[in-house]
């Protein structure tokens, strides 16, 4: 099969066409002949050599695909041979075949084509399991987003929204802030000529957000506590800004705040397994009614998979961008 290999840690242009077998399939695998596949931040900082590769997983960079169920084990299954399901993958994505675990397969939602699909397992599971899961957002809670166009961020604005909270987010950009909204933020803050904590905290009367969604952290963090509301939670996710912060704990201690972070490629199957039952239910029926919508930047095929990279790292683009595999 065609894959793409990541030649020596380096700049995109280390990203290159090469032939590799069919991948084998482990005890509760299946075989997807892939359509599409996701590009993620994940896959940028392995590139690099900054994501090490869990053991037992491919090299191969891709981390989410869409496409059709060619081999496998499916006895037990909803699925069946010749299913067209999209899957979260711990690698393995930019290739003509990817093996996926069964639990981590979701049907691809009605009306939606392989490319959208592919767009969403690895935001989806991610932004349910922190939000919705460690952080528990609640009926009539809000929720601040950093980084809105993002494709964490579109979907966190999109699944939020949808299912009943207010939502802010930030974005390099008017036009970006602009974008967010669109989407269903109530509000989209440019980080580069507002405070986001003094725009939080007059569009919310003073009490803050109940849930932030921080891709950023380093001296974010401090200034996310301050926009807290009592019982407050971040869910960090990403280093972007740095790995190191200076917070007032004093603030963590009087008000009830909670910071926890996660990530999800070394988690096993049965922990991933239950988020895609959570998205199933509660957030598949709401992609195939419409009210969240893949947001497609741009795409390429396979072999541009540089050019993917080389675009994703200029942070210009608003929501996915997608490798056309066949």
């Amino acid at each position: 099969m065609r894959a793409i290999e990541i030649t020596r840690p380096g700049q995109p242009e280390v990203l290159q066409l090469c032939e590799r077998p069919v991948p084998e399939l482990k005890s509760g695998e299946v075989l997807i002949k892939v359509h599409a596949a996701g590009i993620n931040r994940p896959d940028v900082l392995q590139r690099l050599g900054h994501y090490p590769v869990p053991p037992g997983a491919s090299d191969l960079p891709g981390l989410e695909v869409a496409g059709e169920i060619v081999g496998g084990d499916l006895s037990g299954s909803p699925f069946k041979q010749g299913d067209m399901v999209c899957a979260l993958v711990q690698g393995g994505g930019y290739a003509e075949f990817c093996a996926a675990p069964l639990a981590q397969c979701l049907p691809m939602p009605a009306g939606l084509s392989a490319v959208q699909a592919a767009s969403l397992p690895e935001t989806f599971f991610t932004v349910w399991s922190n939000v919705f899961d460690r952080s528990n957002l609640s009926e009539g809670e809000t929720l601040l987003v950093q980084g809105g166009t993002s494709g964490i961020g579109v979907t966190a604005i999109q699944m939020a929204s949808a299912l009943g909270h207010t939502v802010y987010a930030t974005a390099g950009t008017d036009d970006k802030c602009r974008a967010c909204e669109s989407l269903g933020a109530a509000r989209g803050i440019n980080y580069k000529t507002e405070d986001f904590v003094a725009v939080v905290k007059e569009l919310t009367g003073g009490k803050g957000v109940d849930v932030v969604l921080d891709m950023v952290a380093g001296p974010y963090v401090a200034r996310e506590i301050s926009c807290l509301a009592d019982d407050g939670r971040i869910a960090l996710i990403a280093l972007l800004g740095g790995a190191k912060a200076e917070v007032d704990l004093g603030q963590v201690l009087r008000r009830r705040l909670s910071i926890s972070g996660s990530t999800l490629r070394p988690r096993p199957v049965a922990f991933k397994g239950r988020i895609a039952q959570s998205l199933r239910e509660r957030v598949w029926p709401l992609i195939e009614q419409g009210r969240i919508k893949p947001v497609i930047y741009k795409t390429f095929r396979l072999d541009e998979a540089a050019q993917a990279h080389a675009l994703m790292e200029t942070s210009t683009h608003v929501g996915k961008i997608v490798l056309e595999v066949v």
